[in-house]
């Protein structure tokens, strides 16, 4: 056998697009000629609205199917998977950052938390709220901040919560649409931290939407412009200014 030629990634293929295109009623069509992503990787994407990023994610997901070209997730096109069992099968492989995900902010932090991981959020068992601490504590959440209801905590607690939340299911892959957007500079500064320790602590994969270029440099080990008009992916070469 051949040894890999140089520049390879011989690291198995978690997604990889192919010529996929989608129409959902923008100015243009989603179009993407060819993405990988590859176990352990970090890539941000730039050039990405919101409504293309809410698009891109659910194609990825298997929630909606490309109008052509193929999507392959964990090693099976998604349009060959067959049924919702199964869909959901693939889900809960995925961890989503996203303002789409519902939080109820008349619970507590630590409720919201907890609600991937059982029905029981108001008397949650003990194992349960060791594991809502563990992941807090992973995420930056005081414990002061999980006992408070989520519509008192500021925006840099709540990125942490959707953050914490996405992990809860140790999933293989985090996706995050924008999760900077609500966020100041400095609080961006701080939550890029936070991901890039959490993303990088676990060994996962990692594909992060953004149109704030220091902070995908800072988050992610490839970053990746969309060149809207032919579905091309043009490698940036911005450092990475923000990590302390």
């Amino acid at each position: 056998m051949l040894p890999p030629s140089a520049g390879t990634d011989v690291r198995p293929a978690l997604v990889e697009v192919r010529a996929a295109i989608k129409d959902y009623g923008g100015l243009r069509p989603l179009r993407l000629q060819q993405f990988d992503l590859h176990e352990g990787e970090s890539v941000s994407l730039v050039g990405f609205d919101q409504a293309m990023a809410e698009v891109l994610v659910n194609l990825i997901t298997g929630a909606i199917l490309p109008d052509s070209g193929t999507i392959t997730v964990f090693g099976q096109p998604t349009h060959a998977i067959a049924n919702t069992e199964s869909w959901v099968a693939t889900l809960d492989q995925f961890g989503l950052i996203s303002e789409r995900a519902v939080m109820l902010d008349q619970l507590t932090v630590a409720q919201n938390l907890a609600m991937p991981l059982s029905l029981r959020i108001e008397t949650m068992p003990d194992d349960v709220r060791a594991r809502v601490r563990e992941i807090g504590a992973e995420v930056g959440l005081s414990m002061a901040e999980l006992d408070a209801r989520v519509d008192a905590i500021d925006p840099l607690a709540r990125q942490r919560l959707r953050l914490g939340r996405a992990l809860a299911l140790n999933p293989r892959v985090l996706l995050a649409e924008h999760p900077n957007a609500p966020l100041s500079e400095p609080d961006t500064r701080t939550f890029a931290n936070v991901f890039q320790a959490v993303v990088s602590g676990r060994a996962i994969a990692s594909v992060v939407l953004t149109a704030n270029h220091e902070f995908a440099a800072a988050i992610s080990s490839r970053v990746l412009a969309l060149q809207p008009a032919t579905g091309t992916l043009k490698a940036s070469s911005l450092w990475r200014r923000w990590l302390s």
